[in-house]
């Protein structure tokens, strides 16, 4: 497998790291996907293939693992995440504005990152705060009792 670089580190040193601090067995994989995520920014093929050989677990079986989980992205996403909790509750107090005003300040759809990289917007279901809704997840940052004429002053905070 020809060694690659993302987000300037190197993957086979990046998927050593994860597995040394994790353990080479199943019991670990999530832990590691989650590690090597979190270090390049997403799970690219060759980061899977070599956690596959590592850990001994078939190609496909660490892509449904990758696939499944919602932190997890087997496609690059933004320098900021955007989560949006789209349940009941938050539409109930106002989350259907946010979200629109979420989508218009950053012209994004659902899954969706902008050209410059900048940006990723996710939908999400319940994060567990619902007595705070609309929720707005911002890389580790929360915001709750969101209103629409907050999401411009909420995006500023990280450019």
């Amino acid at each position: 497998m020809k060694s690659g670089t993302y987000n300037g580190k190197d993957v086979p040193s990046v998927v050593r790291q994860a597995i040394t601090h994790h353990g080479d067995s199943r019991e670990g994989l999530v832990p590691v996907l989650a590690e090597v995520n979190r270090e390049l920014g997403y799970l690219p093929a060759e980061a899977m293939a070599e956690i596959s050989q590592q850990v001994r677990v078939a190609a496909s079986q660490v892509m449904s693992v990758a696939s499944f989980y919602h932190m997890l992205s087997t496609k690059p996403r933004g320098k900021h995440v955007i989560q949006f909790c789209d349940s009941a509750p938050c539409h109930l107090v106002g989350g259907a504005e946010v979200w629109q005003a979420l989508q218009n300040e950053l012209a994004l759809e659902p899954g969706e990152t902008s050209d410059d990289g900048k940006w990723t917007l996710l939908t999400t279901s319940c994060l567990g705060v619902c007595g705070v809704g609309p929720v707005v997840i911002i890389d580790d940052d929360l915001y709750g009792n969101v209103k629409p004429d907050q999401v411009p002053g909420i995006l500023a905070r990280y450019l």
